[in-house]
């Protein structure tokens, strides 16, 4: 048996950072930053142009029909090149919600023109991931939501949101239908567009075909183990420039990368990260195929990686001395990306705290 990726996948993902060496090097992620575009509309298009924003659409609706496993190598590569895109609601977990709990009639409004990416999906389910902050949370009554969705992901651009209420349904929310109100916030990684929803009697389609407890949960999966790919990517890319900058600076006449210390730092990176990406793709299989395991390894892996990615942001950094903090180097967007990682869709804490309850350790 081989405990590896096929050819294919192997291909995918050379294909994948190919294109974006390409597409999105780090002048263009510095203009998209600084620039406050939503997203880099022509970086997703050629991520399009390659099937990434069907993935996991059914080949019948215009996707890919791949797994979890195939997206968290495109996740993972990425967070490599900090790629300002809207992959994460709109290619992962937009699809997830309605091809579990969405009626036929909105499969097929919705999923060939996600696939197709004539459309951007935003999903909103902060409060069913980290828990309800500063009384925030939906009301559903009537096909009618109130009140409001902090950090929805994949925010600028949006031209509809899937959105959690506090009962656990999931309704589907137009950009532009009337009462709601969109707002913005500013987070420390610019690559990415988070908002603030607000709801005041918004109609809403519910997404009610199914289990929709079950399926907001592989919504919460899915997220989970793109997060911690893409934390894995933005790391590798943090250790590679590290141990890059350390055979170039030179200090007392010799490179750093000769002295002792800068050796055992840039090995520890690479000892504590690595593990990490059998984590991933194992938690990433088993959503697809081990669904009794699913939402435990997703929390494994998103705790994990948030904990390590933070030590390899800092020591990566600290390589760099005084260096590594300018914007001309730009390893802040690394740095940054790990940070929000961290905290997007539950932080480590929250998710421990969610594995040990599903080991029956620890009260819900």
């Amino acid at each position: 048996m081989e405990f590896g990726l096929s050819e294919d996948q192997r291909l995918m993902q050379e294909s994948v950072g190919r294109t974006l060496e390409k597409v999105s090097p780090l002048e263009r992620v510095r203009k998209a930053a600084d620039g406050g575009e939503d997203y880099a509309r022509d970086v997703w298009q050629a991520l399009v142009e390659l099937g990434v924003s069907g993935m996991l659409i059914p080949e019948a609706e215009g996707g890919m029909g791949l797994g979890l496993l195939d997206a968290a190598l495109v996740s993972e590569a990425l967070g490599r090149h900090v790629a300002p895109v809207p992959f994460l609601a709109s290619g992962v977990m937009a699809p997830v919600a309605l091809l579990g709990a969405g009626s036929r009639a909105q499969q097929e409004a919705y999923l060939p023109k996600l696939a197709a990416g004539e459309v951007i999906a935003g999903v909103a389910i902060s409060e069913r991931a980290s828990g309800a902050r500063d009384k925030a949370g939906v009301t559903a009554r009537n096909g009618k939501l109130n009140g409001t969705a902090l950090f929805a992901v994949d925010f600028g651009g949006a031209d509809f949101f899937i959105v959690g209420d506090r009962e656990g349904g999931l309704h589907l929310v137009r950009a532009d239908a009337p009462g709601l109100a969109r707002k913005r916030l500013t987070t420390i990684d610019l690559t990415r567009s988070i908002g603030e929803l607000g709801f005041s009697d918004v109609e809403a389609e519910p997404l009610a075909s199914g289990d929709v407890a079950a399926t907001s949960r592989r919504m919460l999966d899915a997220g989970r183990v793109m997060l911690a790919a893409d934390t894995l990517g933005a790391g590798w890319m943090m250790i590679d420039k590290a141990v890059d900058y350390a055979k170039e600076r030179k200090q007392f006449g010799r490179v750093i990368g000769s002295f002792q210390a800068v050796k055992h730092m840039c090995a520890e990176m690479a000892a504590e990260l690595e593990p990490g990406r059998s984590l991933v793709w194992y938690a990433a299989h088993a959503f697809d195929a081990i669904p009794g395991e699913a939402s435990l390894m997703a929390a494994h892996a998103k705790a994990h990686l948030a904990e390590v990615g933070r030590f390899v942001a800092r020591t990566a950094t600290e390589v760099h001395g005084g260096m590594g903090f300018t914007d001309l180097l730009g390893l802040h967007y690394w740095f940054k990306r790990i940070g929000l990682d961290r905290q997007l869709l539950g932080s480590p804490e929250r998710a421990r705290h969610d594995a040990a309850v599903l080991q029956g350790w620890a009260a819900d």
